[in-house]
């Protein structure tokens, strides 16, 4: 039963989750493999493979976004978040955190709102919006920004710039091939703070959480 793989993961990955939290990620899954039949959400099929690429993949970054998102209620946005991940998984998992949803293709953002209501995440909001459009619509508004497999790190980061705090942290999703792209940012506007490798368990892919944050110019003069 997918539940009982579900359940596993999550032990395996020290996660203390709730029966309702385990309920609400097996319907999300459900309603991912409903609406992907019609509407090509993702390329992933598969219950097992959807359960441990899709889920147990975009949890597994929650002890460590716990570890730098100390605040009561930090505000973080997904860019190009697609069919939800990883911030419908977080969001469930977290109700005290509120994520913002940015994604431009309308049939995506359409499944997120629906799973939004049928979820009752009273903690997310759904913006089908271009990225740089939304960065103008909520300038310095999060706490921190995260995506899965949305574009490269360095475009990545310079899209994600515009949405942070002053103290705001970007969480890059990676694979094994991140030291690549780590290559092309810059090192005089970035500072890498953590470089956390993530076992996705029973699954042989190497995943990594790359933590970085802008260096901030001093505006100090004598």
């Amino acid at each position: 039963m997918s539940e009982g793989l579900l359940a596993l993961g999550i032990e395996d990955l020290g996660l203390k989750l709730s029966a309702t939290n385990i309920a609400d990620l097996e319907l999300f899954l459900q309603e991912m493999g409903r609406w992907n039949r019609v509407h090509n959400l993702t390329a992933i099929e598969g219950e097992k493979d959807s359960i441990r690429l899709h889920l147990i993949d975009s949890i597994a970054v929650l002890p460590v976004l716990s570890q730098f998102l100390t605040g009561p209620s930090p505000k973080i946005a997904d860019l190009g978040s697609g069919g939800g991940l990883p911030a419908i998984p977080i969001a469930i998992v977290q109700p005290e955190w509120q994520l913002s949803l940015i994604e431009a293709i309308r049939k995506k953002t359409a499944f997120l709102q629906h799973v939004r209501g049928k979820l009752k995440l009273k903690n997310i909001e759904v913006l089908c919006e271009r990225v740089e459009d939304a960065a103008v619509q909520q300038p310095g508004q999060f706490d921190a920004v995260i995506s899965r497999a949305f574009t490269n790190l360095a475009r990545f980061l310079d899209l994600s710039l515009p949405f942070l705090k002053p103290d705001g942290l970007v969480f890059a999703m990676k694979a094994k091939r991140a030291d690549d792209e780590m290559k092309g940012v810059s090192m005089e506007k970035w500072r890498l703070v953590a470089d956390e490798p993530l076992h996705i368990p029973n699954l042989a892919v190497e995943r990594r959480l790359l933590v970085l944050a802008p260096v901030r110019k001093s505006t100090l003069t004598l």
